[in-house]
């Protein structure tokens, strides 16, 4: 079984309990995934299943769209609210006045990692120091906020529609915001709409999948490894320079530099590849050894 399964992913579960479901349900040890989600977190959750393992690494730069619920005048040691009040004070705050706020995170900011994150320091994950009730210096990291807007109002929360690049932490944003205004803040709920130029609305629930695998009809719900890399031109060789690419050789061409998704001449996807200097060489290859 390859290829790409877009899960709407539920809360309470954990990016890696998922993994581990869908192993059991489609009898397949290879599945991954890209961008993770906190267990509090909901939406997309894109898998590469099989030989589309290989692509998880190209899919990890992609740009984020967010969902996120900002509570205003509450801090915690999580950033979200699942961690224990550290402060805040509830003031009302108004539309306006938020959207003042905003305006001064969207672009390239920096951010300084939560310590409730898996990020290493030393060779320890800082949710592991966290939990011990320790704290280490974090240096700030640069991201981008594409665009940040108010989305609407739920239950007293602010609802923020957010597209952010690789390694945002909305968590960190929403307690962020929170401290520009004066009152503190975090996040209090988060649904992922969109993943690079996958969508929550083509995305499948875990019971969906469950069902189609007990028909045997999963496969059904894939999307094709090179769906991922549809913005490349497509390139196509024959038997002799199929062979040589599964061979790990490369060709002599004439094709402009640049990046390219190979196929054979029965439209079979084999690999990522880039030309340069007259010279096709593999990227990655993705046919099945």
């Amino acid at each position: 079984m390859n290829g790409i399964l877009l899960i709407d992913k539920p809360a309470g579960w954990t990016s890696s309990d998922v993994v581990a479901k869908l192993r059991g349900v489609l009898h397949e040890k290879r599945i991954g995934h890209s961008g993770t989600l906190d267990p509090m977190a909901t939406g997309l959750l894109v898998l590469f299943l099989g030989r589309a393992t290989r692509a998880v690494e190209f899919a990890e730069s992609h740009d984020k769209r967010y969902l996120a619920g900002l509570r205003l005048g509450l801090v915690t040691d999580t950033q979200d609210t699942t961690g224990n009040p550290v402060g805040g004070a509830p003031r009302p705050v108004f539309r306006e006045e938020l959207e003042s706020a905003l305006a001064t995170f969207r672009g390239e900011i920096e951010q300084i990692p939560p310590m409730y994150s898996a990020i290493k320091v030393k060779g320890q994950k800082l949710y592991e120091i966290a939990r011990r009730g320790g704290e280490v210096e974090r240096k700030a990291r640069p991201v981008t906020i594409r665009s940040l807007e108010i989305a609407g109002e739920e239950n007293g929360d602010f609802l923020l529609d957010i597209r952010c690049s690789k390694g945002t932490y909305v968590r960190t944003l929403c307690h962020d915001v929170g401290a520009a205004l004066g009152c503190g803040g975090c996040m209090s709920s988060l649904r992922r709409l969109a993943a690079g130029e996958y969508r929550l609305e083509d995305a499948h629930t875990l019971d969906e999948v469950i069902a189609a695998a007990e028909k045997g009809e999963a496969e059904k719900l894939l999307l094709p490894t090179d769906s991922l890399f549809a913005a490349y031109p497509k390139l196509k060789v024959g038997p002799n320079g199929e062979k040589k690419v599964r061979c790990g050789n490369s060709l002599p061409t004439r094709m402009a530099a640049g990046s390219y998704r190979l196929y054979n001449e029965s439209g079979e996807f084999l690999a990522l590849v880039r030309v340069q200097d007259g010279q096709m060489k593999t990227i990655k290859s993705f046919f099945e050894v």
